[in-house]
């Protein structure tokens, strides 16, 4: 089974405004990437009264003006559309891409790094080498565009921070579950923050404020502080395409 092949969705009001799509499936992988591909689907053929689409790792919030349109309309647009796939429809294919991160780990750029190591009952330098060892999927887009990823090889999910940090540094490694995600901008997270990278992941000054999207693979390269100045990293960039 596919994801483009996968029509069944669960619609579910969520306030008087929006409704939350979800792909009930009891694989994670496919319901990732169905919810993935039913997004583009759905921004495609955006019916009239939609306001915003909101992604979630496995869920979809569609939100609607319910002066333009009701919530009986918006769920009957969203199990069309996932039950009936347009013949004229070209979904828009996207290359996926290659990233390799380099990433300074230490006690100043991952403050959360030997907590971590605890919690999973091994060496800072093991959880370093799990991050290494991990091919890492980009799931979807998150706020500030951050890139959110799933892939990470622990023996366990990582647990959040109890207490959210309020301020973490552009270019951040964090983790939480069996995910990875990366800070554009400072700001608070509850994530565990184990590196840092020294590339700029989102400017908003260029066109393509972002290099990356769904789909795209990433690994993450464990360096020195010296090396990481050394490398002159500016503007994340893609190292190739992922061959198919």
């Amino acid at each position: 089974m596919t994801a483009a092949q996968f029509t069944a969705v669960t619609v579910e009001p969520f306030g008087d405004s929006a409704v939350m799509v979800t792909i009930p499936h009891p694989d994670p992988v496919i319901r990732r990437t169905a919810i993935v591909a039913f997004r583009e689907r759905f921004l495609a053929h955006r019916p009239p009264g939609v306001l915003d689409v909101v992604s979630g790792l496995e869920s979809l919030l569609v939100e609607f003006d319910p002066l333009e349109t009701a919530l009986s309309h918006v769920e009957y647009a969203v199990r069309l559309l996932a039950e009936r796939l347009p013949v004229q429809e070209r979904l828009r294919t996207r290359t996926a891409l290659r990233f390799a991160v380099p990433v300074v780990f230490g006690e100043e750029t991952g403050p959360d790094l030997a907590s971590v190591a605890e919690e999973l009952g091994v060496a800072p330098s093991e959880v370093v080498e799990a991050i290494a060892e991990s091919t890492f999927t980009i799931s979807l887009l998150g706020a500030a565009m951050a890139p959110m990823m799933d892939g990470l090889l622990v023996p366990r999910p990582v647990r959040r921070l109890a207490e959210p940090r309020t301020d973490v540094a552009p270019g951040a490694l964090m983790i939480a579950g069996t995910n990875a995600i990366i800070q554009p901008f400072p700001g608070p997270t509850g994530w565990r923050v184990v590196g840092r990278t020294p590339h700029t992941i989102v400017d908003i000054s260029r066109p393509d404020p972002v290099s990356f999207g769904t789909g795209d693979v990433v690994r993450f390269v464990p360096v020195t502080r010296d090396e990481a100045a050394a490398l002159d990293a500016g503007f994340l960039l893609p190292v190739t395409e992922v061959s198919a």
